[in-house]
C-alpha cells in the first residue's frame, strides 16, 4: 500500500498562475500538483492534493489525515496568518506538517509576518516558489526515513 501525503491547500490558491503573478508565479496549482506527484512518486508516496477557500473543509481533510497520511504539507495561505482552529487540527493530527508559502511573507506586509499554524509545522518552507511544495516532500520522506532508522 502506498503511503499517502495530504498536500492542503487554502484560499484563493486556485487563481495561481493569474492572481498576482508577479508575487506567486505563473504556475496553476494543477500545474504545483504534477510536479507534486511526480515527486511523490518518486520518492514512494501517493498524493491526496486538495484545495478549498473554506477553513472548515480544510481542518475536516486535517482531521481525516490523522489516520489516512504519513503527513501534511499546508499552504494554509491567508488562514496561516488568522485561524486559530487550523492550529487546533494541525496540533492534534499526530504525523508530520510542513508549511509552504510560495511567497517569502517575511518580505511581505507586516500581518503576514506571523503565521499561527507555524507552532504546529516540523518546518517553514517560504520564498521558494512552488518549488517549496517539492523541498517539503523531500524533507518529509527524509524525516520519515530517519524516524524509521531509529524505531527500527
Amino acid at each position: 500500500m502506498t503511503r499517502a501525503v495530504f498536500i492542503l491547500n487554502g484560499p484563493n490558491l486556485n487563481l495561481l498562475g493569474v492572481r498576482e503573478p508577479d508575487i506567486y508565479g505563473r504556475m496553476t496549482l494543477a500545474d504545483i500538483e504534477r510536479a507534486c506527484r511526480r515527486r511523490a512518486s518518486a520518492l514512494g508516496f501517493g498524493v491526496e492534493f486538495r484545495q478549498s477557500n473554506s477553513e472548515g473543509e480544510l481542518i475536516g481533510w486535517v482531521q481525516e489525515a490523522r489516520t489516512a497520511a504519513v503527513g501534511i504539507i499546508i499552504n494554509a495561505a491567508a488562514l496561516t496568518h488568522t485561524s486559530v482552529a487550523l492550529l487546533d487540527a494541525l496540533l492534534a493530527v499526530g504525523v508530520p506538517v510542513y508549511e509552504v508559502h510560495i511567497s517569502n511573507i517575511f518580505r511581505r506586509e507586516p500581518f503576514r509576518h506571523h503565521s499561527y499554524i507555524s507552532a504546529a509545522a516540523t518546518a517553514v518552507i517560504c520564498g521558494c516558489g512552488a518549488f517549496g511544495y517539492e523541498l517539503a516532500l523531500e524533507a518529509l520522506a527524509e524525516a520519515l526515513a530517519r524516524s524509521a532508522q531509529h524505531s527500527g
